[in-house]
């Protein structure tokens, strides 16, 4: 079903994104990266897709602040592959702070970045999977795309736009053979992930499995995280013919976080 069809994937360079990317690749997809990284580090990503899964794996580091790269990104994408059929946006960014002493721009920064530059991708997108009568849009939401939490003013609004533009969208393209959802995720290991329980075991003197059993326990009944691979396979339902009919939806991914 997706074999041939062409991805691009924003914020891909690691962690969820670039989970998803490979799920897609598996699936016969060519793909598009984007994020920030080591030049030498991201090209060996990109040829070891393409080498691994016989698909094209092209690479652009338009900076997701800036509409104009943003736009250009997605022609990019339509040039190199001549169409692009699938648009994951999952670049993200996170800063933490009581609202008071939340600085402005790092609230610019986070809403730019997680709600305004998918925006900008869907519009670009969109003319050309109507035309075609076939797309999947997946957004990369968040648990706190649903629920709150404190000190994340910023992510928590940017998410829960998210979600109200995936509806959006979703409502929008109902008949024109496109569908727009949304993946709300709870806690991911992640390397960055890794790193704060690290950093948590170590100042608390705990375990690494008593750290993260505490901070799993703080938000979600099931003390297990969820996996980027997890995460990308759902991607991968999302974009196959048997969702063709899912559209406008927030799919938790969060050990229950939210069903509280």
């Amino acid at each position: 079903m997706l074999n041939g069809k062409s991805a691009l994937i924003t914020g891909s360079t690691s962690g969820i994104g670039l989970a998803i990317a490979r799920a897609l690749a598996k699936a016969g997809v060519n793909v598009m990266l984007n994020g920030f990284g080591d030049a030498g580090a991201i090209e060996a990503l990109r040829a070891g897709i393409e080498k691994e899964h016989g698909v094209k794996a092209r690479f652009n580091g338009a900076d997701m602040t800036k509409p104009t790269e943003i736009a250009a990104l997605v022609k990019a994408a339509q040039t190199e592959f001549g169409a692009l059929d699938i648009l994951v946006n999952n670049a993200g960014i996170q800063h933490v702070a009581n609202i008071e002493e939340f600085p402005v721009e790092k609230w610019d920064a986070v809403i730019a970045i997680n709600l305004s530059s998918s925006f900008h991708t869907i519009r670009a997108a969109l003319p050309g999977m109507k035309a075609r009568k076939w797309g999947r849009i997946v957004n990369i939401a968040s648990a706190h795309g649903l629920v709150a939490s404190a000190q994340k003013v910023a992510y928590v609004a940017a998410k829960h736009g998210l979600v109200g533009l995936t509806k959006t969208v979703a409502i929008e393209t109902a008949n024109d053979g496109v569908t727009c959802n949304a993946i709300c995720p709870g806690w991911v290991l992640t390397p960055l992930v890794q790193q704060q329980i690290d950093a948590r075991a170590k100042a608390n003197n705990q375990t690494v499995e008593e750290a993260n059993r505490i901070l799993l326990s703080e938000k979600q009944p099931m003390h297990q995280f969820t996996t980027p691979e997890g995460i990308g396979a759902l991607t991968v339902f999302l974009c196959g013919d048997d969702a063709r009919s899912i559209t406008g939806s927030a799919y938790s991914i969060d050990g229950g976080w939210t069903a509280q």
